[in-house]
């Protein structure tokens, strides 16, 4: 199986929902925002440091990170 573009990392949350997903590729790091309370929608954004700049995760460490059963 082809190795998955990107893996959630990070999960909190019921009807509002956090998530974060790492690029395979970059290592960057995403947030998405998830809001199922009456159909609010969601919002993806690249996850920033205190500096401003996108966190990015070391690749080598992804695999680690990855939640296990995410497909």
């Amino acid at each position: 199986m082809a190795k998955k573009r990107f893996v959630q990392i990070y999960y909190a949350g019921v009807f509002e929902q956090q998530r974060v997903y790492v690029d395979t590729l970059t290592g960057v790091n995403y947030l998405l925002l998830i809001c199922n309370t009456n159909n609010m929608g969601s919002g993806l954004t690249v996850l920033l440091d205190a500096d401003g700049k996108p966190v990015v995760t070391p690749l080598d460490e992804i695999d680690h990170l990855a939640i296990k059963g995410d497909d």
